[in-house]
Formats: C-alpha cells, sequence, structure tokens
C-alpha cells in the first residue's frame, strides 16, 4: 500500500522550490500537488492526459476553453487532455491535487 499525508507532500512541495510535486505514477494514473501562490501568474499548457484538479485551499479562477469559474476549498474542476486551461486571478493561495489519467488503451 502507498499511503500520504497531504501535510508531509505539501511541505515536500514547499521545498523543492516547484510549484508542481508529483507523488504517484502508477502508469493509469498519477497524483501531484500544485501550488500558486496569490497573484501569481499561471503559464501551464495544455496536457496530453484528462486530468482533475482537486482545490484543498485557496481562492481563484479556473480557465477552461475560455469558460471562467471560480474555484475554492472543495471545488473539483475536469479538464479533457489536449484543452487549454489555468488559473487567474488567484486571491489566496492555491493548493490543488491534481489527478491525470492517459488515455486508455484498449
Amino acid at each position: 500500500m502507498n499511503a500520504f499525508e497531504y501535510g508531509e507532500i505539501s511541505l515536500e512541495q514547499a521545498d523543492s522550490g516547484n510549484a508542481y510535486v508529483q507523488f504517484i505514477n502508477e502508469g493509469t494514473l498519477s497524483l501531484g500537488l500544485y501550488a500558486l501562490p496569490a497573484g501569481s501568474l499561471d503559464t501551464q499548457l495544455p496536457h496530453a492526459e484528462d486530468e482533475i484538479y482537486y482545490v484543498v485551499a485557496g481562492r481563484g479562477v479556473i480557465v477552461v476553453a475560455g469558460e471562467r469559474r471560480p474555484v475554492r476549498p472543495g471545488s473539483i474542476v475536469f479538464v479533457a487532455r489536449e484543452v487549454a486551461h489555468r488559473f487567474v486571478d488567484i486571491e489566496e493561495d492555491l493548493s490543488i491535487l491534481v489527478f491525470f489519467a492517459p488515455e486508455h488503451q484498449p
């Protein structure tokens, strides 16, 4: 079994100096923590995998294919692969769990 504590992963992410730190990669699913400080710019580009964002802390807005939606703790957003998206208007430091799932191969 692989088990993790959010607090430990959050410290690891902060210590890494990177906005994103991956802590699970099982081939068909990966999971990481993405942190964006208030007022920062999210410069990510579309991904080759479907993804789900789960906002643990903070407040801001996500824009997916031009559609804006406020996010706060508890928000869950699905983004299909290759769709343009990013977080904007970050009012409070965002801490986001990001689940990636590659395209299923039959």
